[in-house]
């Protein structure tokens, strides 16, 4: 297997995209991505897409872009894994890359979930649970996280105003990204007084839906090095695992055991440990699901999450920046682009082009995607070497 490593980069602001379809999106941040590879061809496109079908009544998306972005006839997929889509589109290329089967790759990730409001909304959410045993019973993937939420503060002692230091690390760091959704500060005690939106997950507490694409190019790292290509990061780890997708299924309800297989697997393959990681983008659709990731991934113990990040633990100067763009709170939720919008900003902070966000001495970063509450988790770790 080839070392790879990703030479391009490419994002669309996160928002409202009225005047946009999906395969206006994703040509702009393929584009970009291009331009910054310097490249003008592909072997492969990989489309990483959640909600196409269900809110745009779009399939067949590898095609359509590949031919929108003039890039008709090569190899075009379209990779699904609810919200992971994007994180699992990287994966597959990367596996492409690094057997030989390509050379160069795109990965794109693109999303309109504002296209769809009210009970358009809810049922395209209700197909990332299990549609015989959640979903036919009203679970949504919002509401299972409220079940999670309720129960891990029973068991740890928590309330919900201890959860506040992951939104407020969030919209600090958007306000420096020019691609955010919002820009605007959250205070701990806006936070506390948030209307409920599926008790105990305030509004604060949860990521906005919204339309985006960003985009990558992957390379052999030999060929990477041997062009002298600037701004190429090395792409160490690429792992993915998976678990129940009912909660109810779950061995422990209270352990994202898919995000902690993952990430294992990652430390392995990049030969590093927590320790070593300078910045985490993890996968805050809500944030128990953060808190609850810090613990999987081994930055915290079981139950110490909320305490973690309310010491300080996950700002730009503490132990772990996690989020450091606006994660999905502050840059917004582009669904199944939101995996490919994560190794975006982790190759920013490694090139040390990250603006006022930027974590000093940046060297290793790491990603993770969620799909749902966690039924799929999709971790890559990246090196400047």
């Amino acid at each position: 297997m080839r070392d790879v490593s990703i030479i391009g980069i490419g994002q669309t602001p996160v928002g409202e995209h009225w005047d946009y379809a999906l395969r206006h999106l994703a040509l702009e941040a393929i584009r970009d991505a291009a331009n910054d590879a310097h490249i003008d061809h592909a072997d492969a496109l990989f489309v990483g897409n959640m909600a196409g079908a269900q809110i745009g009544g779009q399939t067949n998306l590898g095609a359509l872009i590949a031919d929108f972005v003039g890039l008709r006839g090569i190899e075009a997929v379209t990779v699904e894994a609810s919200s992971a889509s994007g994180g699992a589109a990287l994966r597959q290329a990367y596996l492409g890359v690094a057997s030989g089967a390509f050379d160069f790759a795109i990965v794109v990730g693109v999303e309109k979930l504002t296209d769809a409001i009210g009970s358009a909304a809810v049922s395209a959410q209700l197909t990332a649970t299990d549609s015989d045993y959640e979903a036919a019973h009203g679970v949504t993937p919002l509401s299972a996280a409220a079940m999670i939420m309720r129960r891990y503060m029973h068991e740890y002692d928590a309330v919900p105003q201890d959860f506040a230091a992951f939104s407020v690390n969030a919209h600090l760091n958007a306000i420096n990204n020019p691609n955010a959704m919002y820009h605007n500060k959250i205070t701990p005690e806006a936070f506390v007084k948030a209307p409920m939106i599926a008790d105990p997950i305030g509004l604060f507490d949860a990521a906005p839906a919204a339309d985006g694409a960003a985009a990558v190019v992957l390379a052999p790292t030999e060929w990477a090095r041997s062009h002298r290509h600037d701004g190429s990061i090395r792409l160490a780890a690429s792992a993915v695992a998976t678990d129940a997708v009912a909660i109810h299924d779950r061995h422990d309800p209270l352990w994202l055991r898919a995000a902690e297989l993952s990430v294992r697997k990652a430390y392995q393959q990049a030969e590093v440990s927590p320790q070593d990681v300078n910045l985490f983008e993890l996968h805050d659709s809500c944030t128990i699901l953060a808190a609850m990731t810090l613990e999987a991934a081994g930055f915290a113990q079981r139950g110490m999450g909320v305490t973690f990040a309310a010491r300080g633990g996950i700002g730009r100067d503490g132990t772990i920046p996690l989020s450091t763009m606006g994660g999905l709170k502050g840059r917004g939720d582009a669904g199944g682009a939101t995996g490919v919008y994560q190794i975006v900003e982790v190759v920013q902070q490694l090139r040390g082009c990250a603006g006022a966000n930027q974590i000093a001495q940046a060297r290793i970063g790491m990603a993770q995607n969620l799909g749902a509450t966690g039924a799929t988790a999709v971790t890559h770790i990246l090196v400047r070497d």
